[in-house]
């Protein structure tokens, strides 16, 4: 490591310990002078008698210490221009400076063996700590099989939605990571401690807070701007009117980054801000894992699959033939004169076409007339899609 990008990264995480995450300012003056630059110019305002306390609180922060602890806790701190740096997020300093939280992140805390530069080929899915049981499923099943894919699953390790989407990832061998708006060496919730440390042992946990920092509210919606930027689009499963999760979905548009939502019961709460997304935020409607890979994989590489209805042998047969099928009834035989009066066709014509239908296997006549067999009642018999 040059001792040039050394010394940007020690700034950098000292700058990470004075100003909040997505501090659009910060990110905008570290862009301009780079990191080591700002600190420098923190350090000079500081003696003209500018924001002393910003300084101060510079000044105190021992990088090298943060540093040492993470690598002991086998947490790496990555930034730009690092080979492991993933340029998606670039994205957020091109977004503008009225957008609050909107600044690239200084660098990221990272915990685990996936590397950053491979989440290009990754999606969000996001939603509700309150889900249904319905929400759960879908979530774990849209996880399985994007990650079946070789789509890296991102979410924020939360309860509900979060958990059911990183579940359904590990559960099909495939890679995931959680965002964290805290410490990547914190536990948080407590009750995920065997969901975090698997995500450590088969995917990662990052987050851009170091070692040790706790989570708050300002916290949660700095990392969602992180998890729409991380990855190709972003899944709202399911999302309450004032649901954490909307915001997430509002980043992916702003980065014109594919939003999705997965419709649920009208009559269900949870359900009401993904529908208000496709209603009215341009979100595209999907409900299950390939819906989702045609969205986000490279073009033409996830056909789009068509759900057909069966096709029955008897909608093969000639129009004619199905028009007199369709003047039987099912309680009673009838003779060729009924046929022909109900099926508003000729004797003729009728006779030539039971005569066919019944070498078919279609017809059988009886003592009463003639009757349809078991393979001419609709729905009795299938044929495969051709």
């Amino acid at each position: 490591m040059s001792d040039q990008l050394r010394q940007e990264r020690l700034a950098r995480v000292a700058l990470s310990q004075v100003f909040e995450p997505g501090d659009y300012r910060l990110s905008a003056l570290v862009r301009q002078l780079d990191a080591v630059g700002v600190a420098e110019e923190l350090r000079r305002q500081a003696q003209d008698g500018v924001e002393p306390e910003v300084a101060q609180r510079l000044e105190a922060v021992n990088a090298e210490g943060l540093l040492a602890q993470g690598e002991a806790l086998g947490i790496r701190y990555v930034i730009p221009g690092d080979a492991e740096w993933p340029a998606q997020l670039d994205d957020l300093d091109r977004l503008s400076a009225t957008a609050e939280r909107s600044g690239q992140p200084l660098g990221l805390w990272v915990r685990g063996a996936a590397r950053l530069d491979d989440l290009e080929r990754s999606v969000a899915i996001v939603g509700s700590r309150s889900a249904t049981t319905y929400g759960a499923d879908v979530a774990a099943q849209i996880g399985a099989e994007t990650a079946r894919a070789g789509f890296t699953v991102v979410s924020g390790a939360a309860f509900g939605i979060d958990q059911a989407a990183h579940r359904g990832a590990l559960a099909v061998d495939g890679r995931t990571v959680a965002v964290l708006a805290c410490g990547a060496d914190r536990v948080y919730p407590a009750a995920h401690a065997a969901l975090l440390m698997a995500l450590v042992k088969e995917g990662a946990v990052v987050t851009e807070l170091a070692p040790g920092e706790y989570p708050t509210k300002g916290r949660f919606l700095s990392r969602n701007r992180v998890i729409a930027a991380l990855t190709r689009g972003t899944v709202v499963v399911e999302a309450a009117a004032r649901s954490g999760a909307l915001s997430t979905a509002r980043w992916a548009a702003h980065l014109n980054r594919p939003l999705m939502g997965v419709p649920g019961p009208v009559t269900s709460a949870s359900s009401v801000g993904v529908h208000q997304l496709l209603r009215e935020s341009g979100a595209v409607l999907v409900t299950d894992g390939n819906d989702v890979l045609e969205l986000v994989g490279s073009a033409g590489e996830f056909a789009p699959t068509q759900t057909r209805t069966p096709v029955r042998r008897r909608d093969r047969l000639p129009i004619g033939h199905q028009r007199l099928l369709d003047a039987f009834e099912l309680d009673r035989a009838l003779s060729v004169d009924e046929l022909a009066t109900r099926a508003r066709m000729g004797l003729v014509e009728v006779s030539a076409s039971i005569d066919q239908l019944r070498r078919g296997g279609w017809v059988t006549l009886h003592d009463d007339g003639w009757r349809l067999t078991e393979q001419a009642i609709p729905g009795m018999q299938a044929a495969p899609s051709p």
